[in-house]
């Protein structure tokens, strides 16, 4: 069974930094691309950021580019993103999720492997 888990998620002020990770089970994890998606109250879930399943491509959504940086360790089977400078409407629910259908995707409609999400909450 394919197991996602979404973790390091809390409360942070504005301007801070939180580190996520995705760490994965039941699957053989070099063999899929990994991406962040987040979803606001009352929004619709968007792309965050993704990582390819080979040479480590990424692809940020406009409004984290410069501030997100996502990694991935195949060795430990985990997933991360370092989230910096960290704004009031980046709250929201993130989750990961996993394909191995393309070596990238930003489309979350690729993505066949959900996990559960990790709240994050940007406030004063």
């Amino acid at each position: 069974e394919v197991q996602l888990q979404a973790f390091g998620g809390g409360l942070v002020q504005p301007g801070g930094s939180l580190r996520l990770s995705c760490a994965a089970s039941g699957l053989t994890f070099e063999d899929y691309a990994i991406g962040w998606f987040r979803q606001a109250p009352g929004k619709e879930r968007e792309g965050v950021s993704c990582i390819s399943k080979s040479d480590g491509t990424t692809y940020y959504a406009d409004s984290v580019k410069g501030r997100f940086k996502i990694f991935r360790d195949n060795a430990k089977n985990e997933v991360f993103l370092e989230m910096n400078d960290l704004k009031v409407e980046d709250t929201a629910i993130y989750y990961c999720a996993a394909q191995n259908r393309r070596d990238v995707a930003r489309d979350e409609s690729i993505y066949e492997e959900w996990g559960q999400g990790t709240q994050v909450t940007v406030s004063s």
